[in-house]
């Protein structure tokens, strides 16, 4: 019949189908992920006609992370703020563009705690370059009202996390805790599409490395000399290329496709890096250790540090197994 996928897994119907294979599921995690994805294709919308809609520059603000929010940025936090809520299946809210946590009226309360960043990369949004939204998500898990205490958990204690890339076309990648899928958003039907089922990171992919070289100067001496190690390979063997977008969600999407490492790591400006550990480096940590890759911050697992503070940073190292692996053999020498 043409080019009509008779079959057409969508996202709603693979997540229906998994939720199947959990004794005594209730379907809130589905009906949660839901709500995010009408979120995401609002969100998708607005970029795409952010130009002919004056949605373009800042909105005269900046974020609690010091970051000047974009016109875009507002918007895609109040649409995902609106869509959790209503889903009546979250208590507790954590955003980046949002001090502290926003908790859901008692009425409309649910189990599930979301961490995310509305819109990733926005300061790419003039130049068109893609951009994205992150998403985690975590049970609370105790009776009784939710506190800042219930979100500072660390990352292995997430039940899904997700992204959604707004490039060519508009894709949500996401994890369950049972692989990875990544879908692709058919504007014919206005439903996200399985187009990536069980995505696996190879243990060593492309020669690919991924990071803001701009900050070299303030770079410490390990990640210094391993970066010497991949531009000046020793024993014949070629250079790693350099990738860099700026935002987070299209530099990992495609070290989730090619492998390869993605870094921010700290420096002597910002001795815990830029990124944020809630909502960008703990969700994205999930997808790839579910894909067979790593993410450290040098020291310990990024899964297993519990943070501190809603906004805490950590740097991060990211991607193919044994690349995150070498980087880790100068990080401990």
């Amino acid at each position: 019949m043409g080019d009509i996928d008779t079959n057409c897994m969508t996202l709603t119907r693979f997540v229906l189908n998994e939720q199947r294979k959990i004794p005594g599921a209730s379907g809130d995690l589905t009906q949660l992920l839901n709500a995010i994805c009408c979120a995401i294709k609002a969100v998708s919308s607005a970029v795409r006609k952010a130009g002919l809609a004056q949605l373009y520059g800042i909105a005269g603000d900046t974020n609690v992370s010091g970051d000047q929010q974009q016109k875009l940025d507002v918007m895609a936090n109040e649409l995902f703020v609106n869509m959790l809520k209503s889903s009546c299946t979250t208590c507790l809210l954590v955003s980046e563009e949002d001090e502290t946590v926003i908790e859901v009226e008692t009425e409309r309360q649910g189990k599930y705690m979301v961490f995310f960043d509305p819109l990733d990369g926005s300061s790419n949004i003039e130049c068109l370059a893609a951009i994205g939204s992150i998403f985690g998500i975590s049970k609370k898990e105790h009776d009784g009202p939710p506190t800042v205490e219930d979100a500072l958990q660390p990352g292995r204690n997430f039940v899904a996390a997700g992204y959604a890339l707004f490039g060519s076309a508009t894709m949500v990648v996401i994890t369950t805790g049972h692989g990875v899928n990544g879908f692709t958003l058919d504007p014919s039907i206005g439903e996200f599409v399985l187009t990536n089922p069980d995505i696996k990171m190879k243990p060593r992919g492309k020669p690919i490395y991924s990071i803001n070289e701009g900050n070299a100067c303030l770079f410490d001496e390990r990640v210094t000399k391993y970066l010497e190690s991949i531009k000046f390979p020793k024993d014949g063997k070629s250079p790693y290329a350099a990738r860099y977008v700026g935002s987070m969600v299209s530099d990992m999407h495609r070290t989730l496709v090619y492998g390869g490492i993605f870094m921010y790591p700290g420096n002597k400006k910002n001795p815990r890096g830029k990124l944020r550990l809630l909502y960008e480096c703990a969700p994205m940590a999930y997808i790839i250790e579910q894909a067979g890759g790593m993410a450290s911050d040098g020291k310990q697992p990024v899964l297993d540090i519990k943070p501190k503070e809603l906004h805490e940073r950590c740097p991060i190292f990211i991607g193919s197994a044994e690349d995150v692996k070498d980087f880790l053999k100068f990080n401990l020498a």
